[in-house]
């Protein structure tokens, strides 16, 4: 699961990729809800706010920079599926054309046939 997570090495496929992707924002929703709905269940809950804040910024920080590097991660081994550089990432700084390219490479066309220069193909290993 680390490896999976946190390195940038190897392949994986788009059933990973959606899995990881869903997963990470449900619990990127469930963290940012937790925080807010205690805020929100208090009384006053502008005091609550304010008091969550400093806390409850640092954690969700925390989460954003831990789904920040997994989604890199993940990306990653995408785009090395389907036989790129990993610098292929880059491409949804392009305006508009890039997000809709990285979705549709990484998302929904499948990755190389056998072994590549990244590793093995992921569905026969």
């Amino acid at each position: 699961m680390q490896s999976l997570l946190f390195s940038f090495q190897g392949r994986i496929n788009r059933a990973k990729f959606w899995l990881v992707h869903v997963a990470m924002w449900v619990v990127v929703a469930i963290v940012f809800s937790v925080i807010l709905g205690s805020a929100a269940m208090s009384s006053d809950p502008q005091a609550a706010l304010q008091s969550v804040g400093a806390v409850g910024a640092i954690i969700l920080l925390v989460v954003y920079i831990l789904a920040l590097w997994i989604g890199l991660a993940i990306a990653a081994k995408r785009w090395h599926d389907r036989n790129k550089s990993a610098w292929w990432i880059l491409i949804v700084f392009v305006p508009v054309v890039g997000p809709l390219w990285y979705l549709i490479e990484c998302g929904f066309l499948k990755g190389t046939t056998g072994a590549n220069k990244f590793g093995a193909d992921p569905l026969t290993a």
